[in-house]
């Protein structure tokens, strides 16, 4: 798959935009409904946001570290997705609003007790960081620049397949959050 750098950062700063709003309009909820689970295997909103916090102090740095380490250009760029990137980044993206149910690493799984609105207020302050980056990324080369997986670090993606993952991730996610919250309120 080949994309435009700004066609491609275009549709990820739009869903970062849309999973910062659907964070804000959590804020307004009691923390009761946040931590809701529809069963015990189920995960509340905060547990979902909680699990994305752990991602974001992995991917953030790694994304950061490429954007710094890689020369501005002024042409006007476009990204080549590898197989193994396009392959994950398609896993985590949701289709027809369906979500395909994943295991997650236990070192990424969700703490069972005691979120507050500090998880909210974190994920809005990582959803800052990566609004910044996916703004800094259009500049540079996504197919050169390489970041390692949170999964092994001796795997790595193209930049920009890793910023279609982990955006992805981060949308699947929030809509899971907010079929939390929806599922309390019936």
């Amino acid at each position: 798959m080949q994309f435009e750098n700004k066609t491609l950062i275009h549709e990820l700063l739009l869903l970062s935009h849309q999973s910062t709003q659907a964070a804000l309009q959590f804020k307004n909820l009691p923390i009761e409904q946040l931590n809701f689970r529809e069963t015990e295997n189920s995960w509340s909103a905060l547990q979902c946001l909680d699990h994305l916090n752990k991602y974001g102090e992995f991917y953030l740095p790694e994304i950061d570290k490429q954007i710094l380490n890689n020369p501005v250009q002024n042409q006007q760029l476009s990204f080549k997705s590898g197989v193994l990137g396009n392959y994950f980044a398609n896993l985590m993206q949701v289709k027809s609003g369906q979500l395909k149910k994943m295991k997650s690493p236990k070192d990424k799984a969700p703490s069972n007790s005691g979120l507050t609105l500090i998880t909210i207020d974190k994920f809005l302050k990582q959803q800052e960081r990566l609004i910044q980056l996916l703004t800094d990324a259009q500049a540079i080369n996504l197919t050169t620049a390489k970041t390692p997986i949170s999964l092994s670090k001796l795997i790595k993606l193209r930049l920009g397949d890793t910023l279609r993952f982990y955006v992805y991730h981060i949308d699947r996610h929030v809509i899971q959050a907010q079929t939390a919250v929806k599922t309390m309120a019936r």
